[in-house]
């Protein structure tokens, strides 16, 4: 059985986005945050990778809902 990284991304973004604490700590430590929702410890290559996939989809799901709103505007 393989492991879901793209799965796994998607899955830690849901949990940081819905909880403001998680959010504080990823911001302050994301390495470690991300390593404690894996729950495994991750290769430092494939982490920052892993890191990065979440950064950037916190980041395009808060674009998306700022488009939404001033979609609603309009």
């Amino acid at each position: 059985m393989g492991f879901d990284l793209k799965g796994k991304i998607s899955e830690i973004i849901d949990k940081i986005k819905n909880d403001k604490g998680l959010m504080d700590k990823f911001k302050a430590s994301p390495e470690n945050t991300v390593e404690e929702l894996i729950g495994v410890d991750i290769p430092d290559g494939m982490l920052s990778k892993v890191v990065d996939g979440v950064k950037s989809g916190i980041v395009a799901d808060k674009a998306k809902d700022a488009l939404g709103a001033l979609k609603n505007l309009f």
